[in-house]
């Protein structure tokens, strides 16, 4: 029997390797995804103080989050055209920077408003920061590692959802009830990410001189940010408190949309698409955005309508929901490394089938089960069975489908798939709430300070009915994914296309 040479096995272990320069590159994009992301996740347990300490409704108290992923959606389009121009570190400290900025604003804001407007700075820095590490990590990491490369992230990424909360319940009661607090604690976490940033951060990425076209970013911007206005106002016409019917915008926003698509796709005749539709002539590609809007709708319909029925409903302190929505988190951050090696062994379908199986029972346990008498426990098993669902299916769903696309796409696909999460989340968060209010309304007020236990508990059973019927578009859509084994469409058809076009 032959064995493998010492130098032979060397190779193998070096091949499996980032060299050093990648390596820091991940590790400084990790740290400060983990610090926009855990800022993100303290605010689903801070809503609903928000709300008593400011006076405000649960459908306004949604625009802490749904602005922010408005914002999102009209900054992270033009990530696909800014990740080309520049390299990593300008974009890096850039990102930072608007980070940084938010967080001083939030903290010092005198009334709900500037809170908003320091959220939506905040919000400028994530959007740039999220496809910034995706497009790193498709660029610099071999193809026959990053499902596991992927699940170490993931599991980075997860402790942020995992501890936000809790360590947000607990900022709150040693604050008080004080929200602004927990923007000083961000604060020196932003400044600290922002120096590193300047100092330590190498460019890793390659550019190319891409013309910036100025139509395309007004239609998108148009486009994604009034239909996330008309999304995000549903709530607030479910307590007649919106400015205009949400029919409005979400139809001028449509409107933009058509036209921005049809402008990309003469833009890409000459392969100079201010965001690049052909990514979605990759199937694997494709699927995954259907699957992605989905979960996305559900997370962030669970993460607004969750807290304010355990602080109203169940009557629990915020330091108690924190810990009941640890678990969950946990547990997503832990399988992350466990989930990219069963990817790189088995491809997507063995785990994004019965993740999705978890998802989809989950949400309907909670419509079927919750009522003013259940269980903290109870809540807390099926929010971990949930998160666990989430486990198996965003690491898989990621690789598969940006591993999809040639590389010259990989920045137009995470921009595309960024922006349809941030559309997809703002739509689950107004829907959730627009039924949780509708139902509340039944019951005399939509105020939830004053509403009784019961009401509350009626509120967001409905909600996650609807998040219910939904998550069996999960469970179809799971049962077609596949691993690609290389790009389903290579560079040069795309430039034999484009040279046809220009003759």
């Amino acid at each position: 029997m032959s064995h493998p040479s010492t130098s032979e096995s060397a190779t193998a272990d070096h091949a499996d390797r980032l060299d050093p320069k990648a390596r820091m590159a991940l590790i400084l994009l990790l740290a400060a995804v983990f610090v926009v992301f855990l800022n993100e996740t303290t605010m689903s347990v801070a809503i609903p103080t928000i709300i008593a300490d400011l006076g405000i409704s649960a459908a306004e108290g949604q625009w802490l989050t749904t602005g922010y992923a408005l914002t999102m959606a009209v900054v992270i389009p033009i990530t696909g055209w800014l990740l080309q121009r520049l390299n990593t570190r300008p974009i890096f400290v850039a990102a930072m920077s608007f980070f940084t900025a938010g967080t001083l604003i939030a903290a010092t804001a005198p009334v709900f408003e500037v809170l908003v407007v320091g959220r939506i700075v905040q919000a400028t820095g994530t959007a740039i920061m999220m496809p910034l590490m995706m497009t790193t990590i498709m660029t610099i990491v071999p193809m026959h590692i990053r499902g596991r490369i992927m699940g170490r992230i993931s599991m980075v990424m997860s402790l942020a959802p995992a501890i936000g909360p809790t360590v947000a319940g607990f900022l709150l009661q040693a604050f008080d009830g004080y929200c602004r607090g927990l923007f000083w604690v961000m604060l020196p976490l932003a400044i600290t990410m922002l120096v590193v940033g300047i100092v330590l951060v190498p460019n890793v990425t390659e550019t190319r001189a891409v013309p910036l076209d100025a139509p395309s970013v007004v239609l998108s911007a148009l486009g994604f940010s009034t239909l996330v206005y008309g999304l995000s106002s549903i709530g607030l016409a479910a307590e007649s408190a919106a400015v205009v019917a949400p029919w409005l915008p979400i139809a001028i926003g449509l409107a933009f949309l058509v036209a921005f698509v049809l402008r990309q796709f003469a833009l890409q005749r000459r392969d100079a698409a201010f965001l690049d539709l052909r990514t979605f002539r990759a199937r694997t590609f494709s699927l995954a955005i259907v699957m992605f809007s989905l979960a996305m709708l559900m997370m962030f319909g669970f993460v607004i309508t969750m807290p304010i029925y355990l602080q109203y409903s169940l009557l629990q302190p915020t330091e108690v929901i924190g810990l009941i929505m640890l678990p969950g988190g946990l547990l997503m951050g832990l399988l992350g490394p466990f989930v990219g090696r069963l990817y790189d062994r088995f491809g997507p379908r063995p785990l994004v089938i019965p993740g999705a199986l978890a998802v989809s029972t989950s949400v309907w346990a909670f419509a079927l089960v919750l009522d003013v008498t259940s269980s903290v426990w109870l809540v807390a098993a099926i929010q971990t069975t949930l998160f666990l669902g989430f486990a198996f299916l965003f690491p898989p769903l990621f690789t598969a489908s940006l591993g999809s696309l040639p590389m010259h796409l990989y920045s137009h696909g995470s921009a595309l798939i960024a922006t349809i999460q941030q559309v997809a989340g703002a739509a689950g968060a107004a829907v959730f709430v627009a039924l949780f209010t509708v139902a509340l309304a039944a019951s005399g007020t939509t105020d939830v300070t004053v509403a009784a236990p019961g009401d509350i508990a009626d509120g967001a059973r409905a909600a996650f009915l609807a998040g219910a019927f939904v998550s069996l578009g999960i469970v179809a859509a799971a049962l077609f994914v596949r691993r690609p084994v290389a790009p389903e469409f290579s560079d040069a058809s795309l430039s034999a296309e484009a040279e046809a076009t220009a003759h």
